[in-house]
């Protein structure tokens, strides 16, 4: 038996038989290039590959997680794509290099960069472009990634590091603990690990160079210690605590069937966030009391053509039905920006996220639209689904939505199919321009919902995936805060529900501050369902108004965090 330590980056006891996993090593061929524009053209069409490929896995995370961890991989994907790096490459083609060359060495140099800064942000990005310059070679090169999705049950995946690219294919029932050579608490494989719920050690070198296939070890993502062939009272020792650890996690079992309320008695909605029907059962399952957000482009990236009518108004169906009576907040085809389908045809924008995207391209195509449209009011007839439109700038969106609405429901009753008449349409508010425009919109809009996550990115004039500024983007600033209680005001001026699907929905600092600008309704990955109804429940609504008001008199970031950790409930 050998005990080693490392950082504990992910809580929880695993007891399982070590998985090493390495990443296959990819080797080609230098060779001088005579027709450098054919090269890169072959190199645009391995970026391509590698887009599409990302996003897709971090379709995965998102499905699995939630939206924030999806970031992650969409990361790689602005990586690949940012010109200081594509340029390089290029430069070195022209030069006579090959495209898996000119890749290899440019990510070298930023890799070695990256990784001479001290600050664990930086070195974090030189995981990812390691990751990036991986499986971009491995595409042109026309090799397989290594695949986890296979790994046995009982398993504690062993790695020099746990790639987000890797942990896309983690199958959780399988996989007990992980354990890597690299890493740290704010890395990237910590985060996914801790939104997977699996116990993690990173940092451990010498644990992993001690370790072969099949031996029994133990990771303890509390403490950060891992042994090696434990004798039988080591086991049990940990099998107990392993035990206590979960049934401090059963306690939030109490909290299933009871009311999401303060501790004072006043009730809101407490929902799920979906990306496809599958979901909405585990929405359930954690007692959620209805879906929040179910981001529909997953319907659409599944398929090699844009699903029909009938497909999606299967898929809504049975998403309505799995809640079995609950509201189902359906937001519509969110394409653009971050989320590329082929074969829509989208072209190249310098900025993405602030063009043709999300409402504006659905408005300017009507065969894409008008079909999701007549599936959702079709759908409408076996449940409470209500509409949601994203992006929305200005009133004219909405009202160009409810004016298709119209038409498509005039449609359905000359053909004698039934739908809900009353169909709530909303808008989702996650632009500076929707928050401003607010008051007019809730005048149209039949309820709001607050995506948190672009409304901190476009408040604060942040991109997300850009570490220089990352900086700048929190939900705790100034700024943020009071966009979020002008939207839950203006709601309540007008009698109309105020929800949020964003990441600060679930987050124990914010919600104080959510109950006391009145909001209606919390919309959280299902795990987090019941400890959010929890944190809802420690709070009376006086005291969140006193945090609300202490924190809303400061000015700086750091400030606000720093009230608001001190004062957390957990």
């Amino acid at each position: 038996m050998n005990k080693f330590s490392g950082i504990g980056a992910s809580g929880g006891i695993a007891i399982g038989n070590a998985a090493i996993v390495k990443e296959a090593v990819v080797s080609y061929e230098k060779k001088v290039i005579d027709n450098p524009e054919q090269e890169i053209k072959r190199l645009e069409a391995a970026f391509e590959r590698f887009k599409e490929k990302t996003e897709k896995m971090a379709l995965s995370i998102e499905e699995k997680v939630g939206e924030k961890e999806a970031e992650i991989l969409r990361g790689h994907i602005a990586i690949a794509f940012d010109p200081a790096l594509s340029d390089e490459i290029n430069k070195l083609i022209k030069s006579g290099k090959c495209a898996e060359e000119a890749v290899d060495s440019v990510c070298e140099q930023f890799i070695a960069m990256f990784a001479s800064i001290p600050d664990e942000m930086m070195r974090q990005r030189a995981t990812d472009i390691s990751d990036v310059k991986t499986r971009l070679l491995q595409i042109l090169t026309d090799n397989e990634p290594t695949d986890i999705s296979g790994l046995a049950p009982d398993t504690i995946l062993v790695a020099d590091d746990l790639t987000p690219s890797m942990t896309a294919g983690i199958d959780k029932e399988n996989v007990l603990g992980i354990l890597t050579k690299t890493g740290g608490k704010t890395s990237h494989s910590a985060i996914l690990a801790r939104a997977l719920e699996i116990p993690a050690v990173l940092s451990a070198p010498d644990a992993v160079d001690a370790l072969t296939d099949g031996v029994v070890v133990i990771v303890d993502g509390e403490k950060g210690e891992v042994i090696i062939d434990p004798d039988e009272q080591t086991v049990e020792k940990y099998k107990k605590l392993r035990e206590e650890y979960i049934q401090a996690k059963k306690e939030l079992s109490k909290f299933i069937g009871r009311k999401t309320q303060t501790a004072d008695g006043e009730s809101v909605m407490l929902f799920g966030n979906i990306g496809n029907p599958e979901e909405a059962k585990t929405v359930k399952s954690f007692d959620g009391e209805g879906v929040g957000l179910f981001r529909t482009e997953f319907l659409f990236m599944e398929n090699s053509s844009a699903p029909t009518e009938e497909e999606q108004f299967e898929a809504y169906k049975a998403a309505v039905e799995a809640l079995d009576g609950g509201s189902v907040i359906i937001r519509t085809l969110d394409v653009g920006g971050d989320k590329e389908i082929p074969y829509l045809g989208l072209e190249k924008e310098e900025n993405p996220f602030l063009g043709y995207r999300a409402v504006r391209f659905c408005l300017n195509r009507d065969d894409i639209y008008n079909t999701q449209l007549r599936a959702l009011l079709r759908a409408s007839a076996y449940g409470d689904i209500k509409i949601m439109i994203p992006l929305v700038t200005c009133v004219d969106e909405l009202l160009a939505v409810k004016e298709k609405l119209f038409t498509l429901k005039s449609e359905l009753d000359s053909e004698g199919i039934p739908y809900n008449k009353d169909i709530e349409v909303g808008v989702m508010i996650e632009t500076p321009a929707a928050c401003v425009s607010a008051d007019i919109l809730a005048k149209e809009a039949d309820f709001f919902s607050i995506g948190t996550n672009d409304l901190t990115q476009y408040t604060m004039a942040v991109d997300r995936g850009n570490a220089k500024v990352a900086y700048l983007y929190s939900e705790y600033n100034i700024a943020v805060l009071r966009s979020i209680k002008r939207i839950i005001e203006c709601a309540k001026k007008e009698g109309i529900v105020c929800g949020m699907c964003g990441e600060a929905a679930a987050d124990p600092n914010l919600i104080p501050l959510l109950i006391s600008f009145g909001l209606d309704e919390f919309s959280v990955s299902a795990t987090s369902i019941l400890k959010t109804r929890k944190i809802i429940s420690l709070w009376s609504k006086d005291d969140a108004d006193e945090l609300a008001n202490k924190a809303l008199s400061l000015t700086r970031e750091s400030e606000i965090s720093a009230l608001l950790k001190a004062n957390a409930r957990k």
